[in-house]
């Protein structure tokens, strides 16, 4: 029980915690409408956020056999698009299983890899695309003191471990699933949205100087946690998943977002 406690003290300390934001750009595409879609995170910031050129977006979930996202989380992460975004022709979700890839733990370059041979959905004139990777293996980053929950790795494109984040869930003295996998694809789609500095131009100084790209409050979506789990049992109190805060809303806003 004493070892099963600090494992879990360990794991709620990196209940937020991604890996840099990846600049996986430069991985080779055709066509102009699938260049669009292989861009540095936080680029495309504005146009997820506003309607000034794409008035709907479409979210193309894949997972692989056996790690499907809860439906509740699913629907928390459009909720938060909603929230946040200008999409007066709406917000849909294409849901599909692939089979393993079969060479889990994964590199940022093997997760980009698997997009590449697995995408269909790229932006068109009205219409931005979303592509979200549930996996079925580990980060390589991962070490015996960290693991890595989800990483924004293009500017349309980001992965969640989802054998990590079922791992950590849904047994005595673990978080929700629900609950981990949309604090999880929120904080990572933060990211997208170019938060914080990372796209979206900071309209007050709370970007945190130790952790780069993430807020400084430390209830804040976007709070980068210790490994300590300092403040993690806040964010998580009350069974739902943490907010962004006042100074990343209003970032969002000022770059054409609500």
């Amino acid at each position: 029980m004493k070892k099963r406690i600090a494992v879990l003290t360990i794991c709620f300390g990196l209940l937020l915690s991604c890996s840099k934001e990846d600049d996986l750009s430069n991985v080779s595409g055709t066509g102009s409408s699938i260049a669009n879609n292989k861009k540095p995170t936080g680029s495309s910031a504005n146009d997820l956020l506003s309607d000034n050129t794409f008035k709907s977006t479409v979210v193309e979930l894949v997972y692989v056999v056996g790690f499907e996202p809860t439906t509740a989380a699913i629907n928390n992460f459009v909720a938060f698009l909603e929230a946040r975004t200008y999409k007066p022709g709406g917000i849909s979700v294409i849901k599909r299983a692939i089979a393993s890839p079969g060479n889990a733990p994964y590199t940022n370059e093997e997760i980009a890899a698997i997009e590449d041979a697995n995408r269909t959905k790229y932006n068109t004139a009205n219409q931005i695309a979303i592509w979200a990777f549930f996996a079925d293996g580990q980060s390589t980053s991962d070490t015996s003191t960290s693991v890595i929950l989800g990483t924004a790795y293009r500017n349309t494109s980001f992965v969640i471990y989802e054998k990590t984040v079922q791992g950590l869930s849904d047994s005595p003295f673990e978080p929700n699933r629900t609950l981990l996998e949309t604090t999880v694809i929120t904080h990572e789609f933060g990211h997208i949205l170019g938060l914080t500095n990372l796209g979206t131009a900071l309209q007050s100084n709370h970007e945190d100087t130790a952790h780069a790209k993430h807020c400084n409050v430390n209830s804040c979506l976007m709070f980068w946690s210790s490994e300590t789990g300092n403040g993690i049992g806040n964010m998580v109190s009350g069974g739902s998943a943490p907010q962004l805060d006042a100074q990343c809303i209003a970032d969002l806003r000022a770059n054409g977002g609500k």
